[in-house]
């Protein structure tokens, strides 16, 4: 089967990249990408393309090449369904807030909404592509739904996750590790297997396309963010015993990385990990492995997000403890909101939990983020319900200018490892705050000996 035509519901942080990528690379493929939220489409289309929704290096100018082309964003969902040969579902699937496995089962109303309305839509054969990161034997539902509400079309399930990281989602879509495509291993399976990795065959290479079963497919991707969120709060945990012992997390850092069966990947000891996987990821691994009675494996993992949520309170609680054990009424400066740099993504970022602790505390945050918008702040802040939105918004300033948010504040918290922090004239930041002035590094990314002797207190993390 030859595709020419792609059909993306979902167009966020995977489903965008993702789709602008494949248009550049495949131009002989009609690529569309629908999502009912309006707003979002009419980013997507704005024709200035620096102000699309999603801010990634290299995408703007993607986006530029291919839309119009063979790459189009919509409103018009059973269009794009209908006219599509690969319909790939790339929305949303939150950890559940209700029922049954709150607080860890991944939500997967979006997911079977999509399948009901590609089964009602759909007059062809299609291959649907599961995108979103889903719990094992989720595919298995999506075809119990599709054949059973079908028009008596034969539908094909592929297991497809995406292995990006955000900051460097553009890098890893035209250069990635691996692509991962699970199917059935029947002819009509393999055919339509074969037919996604010939699309992806157009820019890397087929070594590089590994096919697997639909559970290997889905499992591997929710255990390589198992795998590299373990070893943050490895290394984490190591930055506590560190900053009591002596030892410098850095070094200890550096000496492990050197072993190449170690390597030094996620290897750097921070105030937290953040984003929409880590944390949604190991709720749902821990919840899977509970359903089918695997108690000692669900506590294992679940321990690797006990820790992280640790090492966030450890660091609000340090700034409390150093400041004389009150900040109420004093100006704490956040550089940084996003859960990483080079992404405008906050989920899960450790910002907003230091933030919620040091607001109970009174404390008055003053924000700077070079991408992140006011009203995204304190949306984040009102999603914990801590408090009512108007004191939310009493307590956080956010500004424009970095100089400005850090005038007059008590202390300032790293939080974000943008590039730019480190290029700042911290000589005049320290001449224009409190004193004594405080500065804790939540990524450890400035130069302490300099800091200190400009006159600030400096703290990182784990020496």
């Amino acid at each position: 089967m030859k595709i020419t035509k792609i059909c993306c519901i979902g167009a966020g942080y995977v489903g965008g990249p993702t789709m602008a990528v494949i248009a550049q690379k495949c131009p002989h493929i009609q690529v569309t990408v629908v999502d009912l939220n309006e707003q979002r489409i009419k980013d997507w289309n704005d024709p200035n393309t620096e102000n699309i929704p999603i801010y990634e290096p290299g995408l703007s100018e993607i986006v530029a090449e291919a839309r119009g082309r063979n790459l189009f964003f919509s409103t018009e969902v059973e269009k794009a369904i209908d006219e599509a040969q690969v319909i790939f579902i790339s929305v949303n699937t939150p950890t559940k807030t209700y029922g049954k496995g709150k607080g860890m089962a991944a939500d997967l109303k979006y997911i079977e909404l999509c399948a009901r309305q590609i089964a009602k839509v759909a007059k062809q054969n299609k291959i649907v592509v599961e995108k979103s990161t889903l719990p094992v034997r989720t595919a298995e539902a999506i075809k119990s739904i599709l054949d059973n509400t079908g028009n008596g079309v034969q539908f094909q399930i592929l297991s497809n996750p995406e292995f990006l990281a955000e900051g460097t989602a553009v890098t890893d879509l035209l250069n990635p590790d691996r692509i991962l495509i699970g199917g059935d291993t029947t002819p009509e399976g393999e055919e339509a297997i074969n037919a996604l990795v010939d699309v992806y065959a157009n820019w890397v290479s087929k070594d590089k396309i590994l096919t697997t079963n639909v559970w290997s497919s889905e499992l591997s991707k929710l255990t390589a963010n198992a795998f590299l969120a373990q070893r943050i709060s490895s290394i984490n945990a190591m930055s506590e015993l560190c900053e009591k012992t002596g030892a410098d997390v850095n070094e200890v850092a550096k000496a492990i990385g050197m072993d190449s069966r170690i390597g030094p990947k996620f290897l750097k000891a921070s105030v937290g990990f953040g984003g929409s996987c880590f944390q949604k990821d190991i709720l749902n691994l821990v919840y899977i492995a509970k359903s089918y009675g695997l108690n000692e494996v669900a506590d294992y993992w679940e321990q690797v997000i006990i820790m992280n949520d640790h090492q966030k309170r450890r660091f609000s609680n340090k700034i409390v403890q150093t400041l004389y054990n009150t900040v109420a009424d004093k100006k704490i400066t956040f550089l940084g909101w996003a859960f990483k740099k080079d992404t405008n993504d906050t989920r899960e970022s450790a910002a907003i939990y230091v933030a919620d602790d040091l607001i109970n505390e009174q404390a008055k945050i003053a924000v700077y983020d070079p991408k992140v918008s006011r009203n995204k702040m304190l949306s984040d802040l009102d999603y914990l319900e801590t408090r009512t939105g108007e004191e939310n918004s009493n307590a956080l300033t956010i500004l424009d200018d970095p100089y400005e948010a850090c005038k007059e504040a008590h202390a300032i918290a790293i939080l974000t490892e943008w590039d730019e922090f480190t290029t700042y004239d911290w000589q005049k930041i320290y001449d224009s705050m409190h004193k004594p002035a405080f500065l804790f590094d939540g990524r450890n990314i400035l130069n302490a000996k300099e800091l200190e002797s400009i006159g600030f207190i400096y703290r990182g993390i784990g020496s």
